[in-house]
């Protein structure tokens, strides 16, 4: 697989977009490593037979954005299961805009339940509880940005 320019620009806005410092994505033989503040980015092909058009470098993060990363760990109360997010992207509660969400507060879910629809790159990948439970407290906001390892939801297990 090679990565276009316009592919390696969105993968750099979703970095902006969030509050990392690097982001480094391995798939299909192809290493993509960014970083803001000064750092270099570069897209490297593992193997041989993988072409890739060198990434660009990132512009300057405004001030703001280079400020240390805010935690994404969120206090989990006794008895509640946090659920995280799988992937950097932007959370969806529904399939399709309009449309009921996958979950509401109170909603019983089992382990391979579908909770939302985090959207990386155009490609919509599912979030599932990992847990049968009962949904106690939704924190993801539809159509917001989410990091690796961001609390979506808590769930009181079964």
């Amino acid at each position: 697989m090679s990565l276009t320019r316009k592919d390696i620009e969105e993968i750099m806005g979703l970095l902006d977009a969030s509050r990392f410092e690097r982001l480094s994505l391995e798939m299909d033989g192809l290493k993509l490593e960014l970083a803001r503040s000064g750092a270099t980015a570069s897209a490297a092909p593992v193997a041989s037979s993988v072409s890739a058009a060198p990434a660009p470098a990132p512009a300057a993060a405004p001030a703001q954005a280079a400020a240390a990363p805010v935690p994404t760990n969120t206090a989990v109360p006794d008895g509640l299961v946090a659920v995280k997010s799988p992937l950097l992207g932007v959370f969806y509660r529904a399939p399709k805009p309009g449309e009921a969400s996958f979950v509401e507060v109170g909603s019983r879910v089992e382990e391979d339940s579908v909770i939302g629809i985090i959207e990386v790159m155009k490609l919509m990948n599912s979030a599932r509880a990992g847990v049968a439970g009962e949904v106690v407290q939704i924190l993801g906001t539809n159509g917001e940005m989410v990091e690796h390892g961001e609390v979506l939801m808590l769930i009181r297990p079964a």
